[in-house]
């Protein structure tokens, strides 16, 4: 599998692509831990009324526990401290709950944050990637030695622009048909360097 280009310059540019993704997704995962602490945060009222709402339904509730034993008007006594320690045991539910679902937001716009970027980037860095290799892998397969330029030679008159062919040689068809091995390595090279590799030596 040929992963990257023989070709200085093309294979410069594959580096810096790959290169510029790794980038990419480390500063998206970065925002999107800041997006989750700055998130998160928005929750700490409730954990806070979660905590107090807690502390005082336990001093209410150990408070009610000796109101309990006084004779004869114990339980009366006793029930608004045990009805103020519920209603302070629901604030405090209720301040979970909230911070429960700050933080569940939290995680979900991280993960979009994140995520969302990422793949809008993978899809266009994929797809290039993988047509070069596949071109690159199955080129290389063709090029064993010196006489498989012909083959590649034959292709770069059928897919490479007229210009370049026009510097190669004035009439490059005959000069393939004739055998001119010189002809034939320039154009082979032309369309070789197309698809990521080097002629191999003459």
């Amino acid at each position: 599998m040929k992963l990257y280009s023989q070709v200085g310059r093309q294979r410069f540019w594959q580096l810096f692509g790959d290169l510029l993704l790794v980038g990419w997704i480390y500063v998206c995962v970065k925002v999107g831990l800041l997006v989750f602490r700055i998130t998160n945060a928005l929750g700490a009222p409730g954990r806070k009324t979660a905590e107090a709402g807690d502390g005082l339904a336990g001093d209410l509730r150990r408070l009610s526990e000796p109101i309990g034993k006084v004779p004869a008007v114990g339980d009366e006594l006793r029930s608004p401290i045990d009805g103020a320690a519920a209603a302070a045991a629901r604030l405090a539910q209720a301040g979970r709950d909230q911070a429960h679902a700050v933080e569940q937001l939290a995680y979900v716009l991280a993960a979009v944050t994140i995520t969302l970027p990422i793949l809008f980037a993978v899809l266009i860095w994929l797809p290039r990637r993988i047509r070069f290799i596949r071109r690159a892998t199955a080129a290389q397969r063709f090029i064993d030695n010196a006489a498989d330029l012909d083959l590649f030679a034959l292709r770069a008159m059928a897919n490479q622009p007229m210009h370049k062919l026009a510097r190669i040689s004035p009439d490059p068809v005959t000069a393939w048909r004739e055998g001119d091995s010189t002809v034939i390595r320039q154009l082979a090279t032309l369309e070789l360097h197309t698809t990521g590799l080097k002629p191999p030596p003459a």
